[in-house]
Order: structure tokens, then C-alpha cells, then sequence
């Protein structure tokens, strides 16, 4: 059987938009008792894009219309995955005495007194029998809050992931966190989080080591979970005048401050930001079995 077929182009555009454009195929001859048989394709421009594109294919035989509906569905991409669905930050919302500075508390509480005091003492404020006891309680409140103040160290920022989270109590060695846990909340007295570590491993002023005004500064933390399942721990320094090689030729000093069953691993964020990686090698499975 002979067939010439003629086709215009067709057009392709985004569903919802895609113009009304007919494909027609004509079949000439007869064959078995076929005559002429005409096929169109078209797209509906009025479908929105939420929903599935259809495409209706005509068929004529013998006066008689035959039509089949093809909907072709996307996808749902929305839906997330078990591994993103792990990776969701948990936020640290739980009120505790750690989030509280006590230098304002006695700022605030020293000052008040002693504005009470004044003006009760000079009449201008009620309560003039109590001026004397607030005046007295409220300077070395208001000294006290200004020190504390003073010497005050924010805590650092900590970003920890849900899968982390649950690892945490059962893989997660005494000594990381104890780490997590003194530099999320205020210290006092300190220069800096983690002081006393970077003095040894870095070794301040000493043979080998950096000046103390090279000294890294923590600036976040960050808890995560590796690859094969393991609780990680990361601290994320600040360094201008270091480079990676002198957190890497200092990788084994890591391990074995915060060890036992601690490996260290170094490593160069963006900018002057470098990443210690403190990988606990304690197994919960066998924890569990043990007790």
C-alpha cells in the first residue's frame, strides 16, 4: 500500500501554553476494505500546569469516530527523600541557665535598685523606709553584673541535624560533650572557647608553635553524622594567619587531646575558615550489647 504522508511542524512549548497545532496523516488507497483514514493530534491550551497534559488521538473508519485519550503524568518531584528528610536541622529552642548571661541579670538588677533608691531617697518615688536596704544591695549588684559583663564569652553557634541528634547520647564520646556543651553557653574569665586545648596543640609562643595572636577562634559548631554512620563532630576555626598545613602537620595533637576513641580530621572551608572533624569510633550496637 502506497501513503503519502504530510505533517506540519509541531511546536513545543510548556504544558498549560502549548498552541492547538493538527497533525494530519492521509492514507490513500484502499486495502482490505479500508478507505481514507484521517489522525489528529492537539494539546489543550486552556490545561493549567498542575495538572497532566492529555493528548486525544481521532480515528474515522468507515463514517464511524474512535477516539483514545493518552495522559501522560510528571513526576512528583515534591516529595522528599529519606536521606533529606535526615539531614533537617534541629533547632535548639529548649530554655536552659546556660542561654542566660549572668552579667546582665546583675546589671539589670543592680542599676534598678539603685534608680529605686535614689529616687525614694529624695522623695520622688515611693518607699522612702527601703531606700537605704536598695541603695546598699543595689552598687554591688550593679558592680558585680558590670564584671561578669566584662569578662563575659558568648556562646558559639551549633547547628546539629536530626540523625545526629539521636547518635548523640549513644555514640558520642563523654569528652565531645562535654566540648559541645562548654561552648554553647556562657563562660566567663576565658579569651576565647576551647582556650586551653589550642594552647597545648598549638603551643603558644614555643618552639614549633604560633604566636598567640595567630591563635584560631572558634566560631561554630556543627554536628553530623558521617557516611558509615559515625557521630561527627565539627569545629569550625577562624584563622587569617594559618594555612591548612599547620592544622594538618597538628591532626594527631587533635586526636589525642579529645581522645580515646576520637579521629581528627582537618580540612579548609571557605575563606580564612578551617574544619577540625572530631569522628567518635564508639559503637552503639555494642554498647547495647555490653550492658
Amino acid at each position: 500500500m502506497k501513503a503519502l504522508i504530510a505533517a506540519s511542524p509541531i511546536a513545543v512549548a510548556k504544558v498549560g501554553t502549548v498552541p492547538r497545532v493538527p497533525v494530519t496523516r492521509r492514507l490513500h488507497g484502499t486495502h482490505r476494505g479500508y478507505c481514507c483514514c484521517c489522525c489528529f493530534l492537539s494539546s489543550h491550551p486552556n490545561s493549567s500546569s498542575s495538572t497532566p497534559s492529555t493528548a486525544r488521538l481521532g480515528l474515522q473508519r468507515n463514517g464511524k469516530t474512535l477516539r483514545l485519550v493518552l495522559v501522560a503524568k510528571a513526576a512528583d518531584s515534591t516529595q522528599p527523600t529519606s536521606a533529606a528528610a535526615s539531614k533537617t536541622l534541629v533547632p535548639d529552642d529548649g530554655f536552659t541557665l546556660a542561654k542566660i548571661s549572668f552579667g546582665v541579670i546583675g546589671l539589670s538588677i543592680g542599676v534598678s535598685l539603685l534608680s529605686y533608691g535614689f529616687g525614694a531617697y529624695f522623695n520622688i518615688l515611693p518607699g522612702s523606709e527601703w531606700s537605704a536596704l536598695m541603695l546598699t544591695y543595689g552598687f554591688p549588684l550593679a558592680i558585680i553584673g558590670m564584671a561578669l559583663k566584662y569578662a563575659e564569652l558568648k556562646p558559639v553557634p551549633c547547628l546539629s541535624y536530626s540523625d545526629a541528634v539521636a547518635l548523640r547520647e549513644t555514640c558520642a564520646t563523654p569528652i565531645l560533650k562535654q566540648v559541645r556543651n562548654d561552648v554553647i553557653r556562657y563562660r566567663y574569665g576565658d579569651e576565647q572557647h576551647l582556650e586551653e586545648a589550642l594552647k597545648r596543640i598549638f603551643q603558644y609562643g614555643q618552639g614549633g608553635g604560633i604566636p598567640r595572636r595567630s591563635a584560631p577562634v572558634l566560631q561554630k559548631i556543627r554536628e553530623e553524622v558521617t557516611d558509615d554512620g559515625k557521630y561527627c563532630l565539627v569545629l569550625e576555626f577562624e584563622a587569617k594567619a594559618l594555612t591548612l598545613s599547620d592544622f594538618e602537620k597538628r591532626q594527631a595533637k587533635f586526636t589525642s587531646f579529645f581522645g580515646p576513641d576520637i579521629t581528627a580530621e582537618v580540612g579548609k572551608g571557605e575563606g580564612d575558615v578551617f574544619e577540625v572533624r572530631l569522628i567518635s569510633n564508639s559503637n552503639s550496637n555494642a554498647k547495647v550489647s555490653s550492658s
